[in-house]
């Protein structure tokens, strides 16, 4: 534990539910001896260390257990089963307003709050010009909190807790109402707190989950469904959240073949593109609905299909198949391959063409290129035979309301690999 600031080993929770309130008083008083409760695993068998001096993000859908785990290890829940050695003081940021009494004065609850976490009034009474500079709400810190909004439950509640020197600060989506200002802030002053303190951050942002963080958790149904580098996680996580998936068709015939070629767009040499050919990238076309026809214009609230065809010039092992959407500025949008969907394709592939197709509901209104690209080996050691720049441009428009530019950018995508 020397370098270990929390040491998780198999914890379990789990609660009784059951269909009727009744049903609990019956089974207390052991009537018939009947079970008539299931069992809910909120955390089953997780195992996790987290180092001294490093910043942790956990990412999960909801529901998952991300909360159920911070709670355990803030001591506000008792596990099941597992044990949790924690080496270390803890300040906790979770559930909004939590640990606060809303009849209490701002002041109040920072001298409540310190309390609760082992202070005398006279050490938080050195700590209360910095708690009332960072949190920066006014006179408001004078008057009950039942009247703050949202954004300042957040910055009082976070102003406490990093001004108590923990030596565990956790942080529970909570930043994600207040301002950009001060979410900025907040973010400023965990990367100061970086090597000295151990954070542990959740969030859905998957952009501070790549930034910030050292290592990121993936909790998903209770379980620990991986560990490693944020990059990497993040795209596995907004693949599955996304609910992609990838299967790929051999054209088995010239008819078929000719058929099929038609429907998309040839790539030809006037596109920029890279790689050593020993794969390439045939054709791209982006489809909406059951229509048979290409469309460089679709809707928003509609299934709307990207199929990329690929010639295989000789045998590749272990393919990788993917593409990238970035907006007009260039930014990435999304990306997604086969080895971030953990989907393994066959290794065995012929010269013959193979259809690869994505699915994507719920677009945007916006402007966007899709860059596809054919490459193998592993996501961190890979070999490029074929990458298209920008192949194809497309346009999401609002049938309701068209913006003469035509070019907002995209707050959110889902796609499905099929």
């Amino acid at each position: 534990m020397e370098e270990m600031a929390i040491r998780i080993e198999n914890l379990t929770k789990v609660y009784k539910l059951y269909d009727k309130p009744i049903d609990r008083l019956k089974e207390s008083l052991g009537i018939f001896g009947k079970v008539r409760h299931k069992d809910y695993f909120a955390l089953r068998d997780v195992n996790l260390d987290v180092k001294k001096g490093e910043i942790l993000g956990i990412v999960g859908t909801n529901g998952s257990g991300k909360s159920t785990i911070l709670k355990i290890i803030t001591g506000v829940l008792s596990p099941t089963a597992g044990s949790i050695n924690i080496d270390g003081k803890i300040s906790a940021l979770l559930e909004l307003g939590a640990g606060f009494n809303p009849e209490y004065t701002g002041i109040e609850n920072v001298y409540l709050n310190g309390t609760m976490l082992g202070y005398t009034r006279e050490e938080m009474e050195k700590r209360l010009p910095n708690i009332i500079e960072f949190a920066d709400i006014g006179d408001f810190i004078y008057q009950p909190v039942k009247t703050y909004s949202s954004g300042m439950f957040a910055r009082l509640a976070f102003a406490v807790s990093i001004n108590v020197d923990p030596d565990i600060l956790i942080v529970d989506e909570a930043l994600s109402v207040g301002d950009t200002r001060f979410q900025q802030k907040c973010y400023r002053k965990m990367e100061e707190f970086k090597k000295t303190k151990t954070i542990i951050l959740v969030t859905h942002d998957i952009g501070v989950i790549s930034k910030f963080c050292d290592r990121v958790v993936w909790i998903e149904k209770g379980e620990l469904k991986n560990i490693g580098d944020p990059l990497e996680i993040a795209k596995q996580y907004t693949a599955y959240v996304m609910q992609s998936k990838l299967v790929h068709e051999v054209a088995t015939n010239d008819k078929k073949k000719d058929d099929n070629d038609n429907m998309l767009m040839p790539i030809d040499g006037l596109v920029e593109s890279y790689g050593d050919k020993k794969a390439i990238i045939r054709g791209i076309g982006l489809f909406q609905d059951s229509e048979k026809s290409m469309t460089q214009t679709v809707s928003p609230n509609k299934v709307t299909k990207i199929v990329i065809r690929i010639k295989y010039n000789e045998q590749i092992i272990n393919p990788i198949v993917g593409f990238t959407i970035k907006d007009r500025l260039g930014n990435v949008a999304f990306q997604s391959n086969s080895e971030v969907l953990q989907q393994v394709l066959d290794t065995n592939m012929s010269t013959v063409d193979y259809a690869f197709e994505f699915e994507f509901p719920e677009l945007n209104v916006g402007q966007y290129t899709i860059s596809p690209a054919i490459a193998s080996g592993t996501q961190a050691n890979h070999s490029q035979h074929n990458w298209i720049h920008d192949a194809y441009i497309f346009n999401v428009i609002n049938n309701n309301l068209y913006n003469l530019e035509g070019m907002l950018s995209l707050s959110d995508i889902k796609f499905d690999i099929m």
